[in-house]
């Protein structure tokens, strides 16, 4: 199993889904995937992504810069 952290703080919708979705094809089912995000849409749009392609969102808190989302890949997922 591996870990991984995408650092995406900066960037606006739709890019921190788009740049999750292109991670995540990278890594292996069951592989991690930390996502840093600034942009406040996130809070909804990265647990929905994770909701629709099979994700688990094993974590999501508030930072001070904005969110940490700690993914699981999903084993049917892409």
């Amino acid at each position: 199993m591996t870990a991984t952290t995408l650092d995406l703080k900066g960037l606006k919708c739709p890019l921190p889904v788009l740049k999750t979705r292109k991670a995540l094809t990278a890594l292996k089912a069951g592989d991690e995937l930390v996502v840093l995000t600034t942009d406040p849409m996130a809070e909804i749009d990265i647990p929905h992504f994770c909701n629709e392609n099979g994700h688990a969102l094993e974590a999501a808190e508030r930072t001070e810069a904005g969110h940490a989302f700690r993914i699981r890949k999903g084993s049917t997922a892409s």
